[in-house]
């Protein structure tokens, strides 16, 4: 198969010593094997995820994205764009929608670009990892590729809010999304298929203005997948996977609950599926291990 190459947003979260840099890991292993060329996105800066809304206004909030996109259109023209933080893609997916819907709201972001000598046409799709692995490969494709498969692990696949609403995954329920499910089974691990808080949201930055509001939303993301049978939790969001595994202790303090339950990314259980190392997949940079991934991975 050629190498398929894209334009690549990588977002604050992935930058090394940052929360979901075993996130970056994991995909760079994934996409080793897959033979996918991701291109970055030169001088790209933060697309304002939540913070953007807290009163900064709609125009500054957009430029920042608006930025990236003009840049990814001169240093890789005619890629696609794709993000791997869900927050980050909903941000830039945003933007191009409503630049190329608004002409009044282009005209005005382009003038603020215009100071960087910059300007942006929206033309590039963009993208999701996770939509890139479903449309450019397919199950089958990146089942090809499995050489210890996840046998004996259920898994509960943890969509989150943000790759689900407003846009969601192309052909997918916004209710009741399957693609995490296809994916775990296709890398030889048990979906729950049944796993009634897939699509709930963690609360997101809640966790740190509001903590008590996020962590009950947390215990029951978590209390659901172990009535599920779960033994582990998989997710397509930086932000989810943060606020789901390292807020348990805090959880189990404030409910006398015992959780204990690894909490990781697709890329993750794709790369120890297709024959990394642990290190290669990411999986030292758990705060709560995952011993079942790490046995698959040194055999």
């Amino acid at each position: 198969m050629a190498k398929k190459e894209y334009s690549f947003y990588p977002g604050c979260s992935s930058q090394k010593g940052a929360s979901g840099s075993n996130y970056q890991v994991s995909v760079d292993a994934m996409c080793d094997v897959l033979d996918i060329q991701l291109n970055d996105i030169p001088d790209w800066n933060c697309c304002s995820a939540s913070i953007g809304y807290a009163g900064g206004g709609e125009l500054p909030r957009l430029a920042l994205s608006a930025r990236n996109l003009a840049l990814s259109e001169e240093a890789n023209p005619g890629q696609d764009v794709v993000a791997t933080c869900a927050a980050c893609w909903l941000a830039t997916r945003e933007t191009k929608d409503r630049l190329l819907d608004n002409g009044g709201l282009m005209k005005e972001t382009n003038e603020a670009l215009s100071a960087a000598g910059l300007k942006v046409e929206a033309n590039q799709n963009v993208r999701h990892m996770v939509e890139v692995l479903i449309e450019d490969f397919g199950y089958e494709g990146l089942g090809q590729h499995v050489k210890k498969p996840l046998e004996g692990i259920k898994i509960a696949g943890y969509v989150g809010c943000q790759t689900n609403r407003p846009f969601g995954i192309d052909g997918e329920s916004f209710e009741n999304p399957m693609y995490l499910d296809k994916l775990v089974e296709t890398m030889g691990a048990e979906p729950i298929t049944n796993y009634d808080k897939k699509v709930s949201c963690c609360g997101g930055a809640l966790a740190f203005s509001e903590p008590e509001k996020s962590q009950a939303l947390i215990k029951d993301i978590i209390e659901s997948a172990y009535d599920s049978g779960a033994e582990m939790i998989a997710t397509p969001c930086p932000v989810c996977q943060m606020n789901v595994e390292v807020y348990q202790d805090q959880i189990n303090a404030k409910y006398k609950t015992k959780f204990d339950i690894p909490v990781v990314y697709y890329s993750q259980l794709m790369s120890v599926a297709y024959g990394k190392s642990g290190k290669e997949a990411g999986l030292d940079g758990q705060v709560i291990r995952a011993k079942k991934l790490e046995e698959i991975a040194s055999k």
